[in-house]
């Protein structure tokens, strides 16, 4: 499954596994919501590709929210490619990361390690210890954020855009006492005591917040 929002990359992405690596079958999602849908829904998948910058993600969540859900690989797939980037996503559950716009070795070499049960890290990168009290800080705020049903996590993300409860309800067309009772459950899960608090763990995992603690 390749999780990619542009359709000219995603349609590219697919011929390179095609012809470098052989795979004939792809399924695709523009959001993390599709993905997880899918899979909800008993898509089989063996690897999944993974953009880190999508409509409804903000960092690393939703590649811990993915890796709550399936046991297949992720293999994140980004622009965004640095030491610190690398190593963040890795400690947080990916199996290898390819910088975009690789050239089709570098996706062969990624995916021979995934055979071999291997992470792959690419040539020129350094994975930086996971000792970090950062990045253990970032780990655990991903890990709370990943125990939130995917109904609570659409209703953090709209509290973090600044919805009030009667406007999320319309939104989901649901009751605004049943937005209530998700508010309650999302600040328990998340051990926190106020909207407020609530916003700022899902901000820990924003790459702006990574970059900034891990540098």
């Amino acid at each position: 499954m390749i999780i990619e929002d542009h359709p000219l990359f995603c349609d590219a992405l697919m011929m390179t596994l095609r012809s470098s690596v052989g795979i004939t079958t792809t399924a695709t999602a523009q959001t993390l919501q599709n993905a997880m849908d899918q899979l909800a829904a008993g898509a089989l998948v063996d690897v999944i590709l993974l953009d880190l910058n999508l409509p409804d993600v903000d960092g690393l969540d939703g590649l811990v929210r993915l890796r709550n859900t399936t046991e297949a690989p992720i293999l994140i797939v980004s622009s965004m490619a640095d030491d610190r980037i690398i190593s963040a996503a890795i400690h947080a559950g990916a199996a290898g990361f390819v910088p975009k716009h690789s050239q089709r070795e570098v996706y062969q070499s990624a995916f021979a390690a995934l055979r071999e049960g291997r992470t792959f890290i690419p040539a020129g990168f350094q994975l930086a210890p996971h000792s970090d009290a950062a990045t253990d800080a970032t780990h655990d705020a991903t890990t709370r954020l990943a125990s939130l049903t995917n109904q609570q996590a659409r209703i953090l993300q709209l509290i973090c855009a600044g919805k009030l409860n009667k406007q999320i309800a319309y939104d989901l067309s649901i009751a605004e006492a049943t937005v209530k009772a998700h508010v309650t459950a999302i600040m328990r899960k998340l051990g926190v005591q106020s909207r407020t608090q609530a916003v700022l763990i899902a901000q820990e995992t924003s790459f702006a917040k990574v970059l900034h603690d891990l540098g």
